[in-house]
């Protein structure tokens, strides 16, 4: 998979441009934001962004894995996990399609 990583800084560059905030004022709202999803996310609670997707915490169990070098058999934990499901919306501009009617 080739391209660019978005950084904190060019997304608070566009939000400077967009938006028309000071620079402090844009990265102050963007860490804000990022702030509050990563709250509601450690509560438990699912984010829901429309026309974006929506991110939600699942619990994975236990389960049997396999050392790939030596073929050992290790007891993975259960552990939380982060899940992002795309909306349609998201999809289509992925893919390069207009927005679904």
């Amino acid at each position: 998979m080739v391209g660019k990583t978005i950084t904190r800084a060019q997304l608070t560059e566009a939000v400077y441009q967009e938006v028309g905030l000071s620079r402090n004022e844009s990265a102050d709202l963007l860490e804000s934001v990022l702030n509050e999803i990563s709250t509601a996310l450690s509560k438990g609670e699912a984010v829901k962004v429309s026309s974006f997707g929506s991110f939600s915490v699942r619990q994975k169990g236990q389960r049997i894995g396999r050392n790939p070098k030596t073929g050992d058999e290790v007891p993975i934990l259960p552990r939380k996990v982060l899940v992002f499901r795309p909306s349609q919306v998201l999809k289509s501009r992925i893919n390069g399609k207009r927005k679904p009617t």
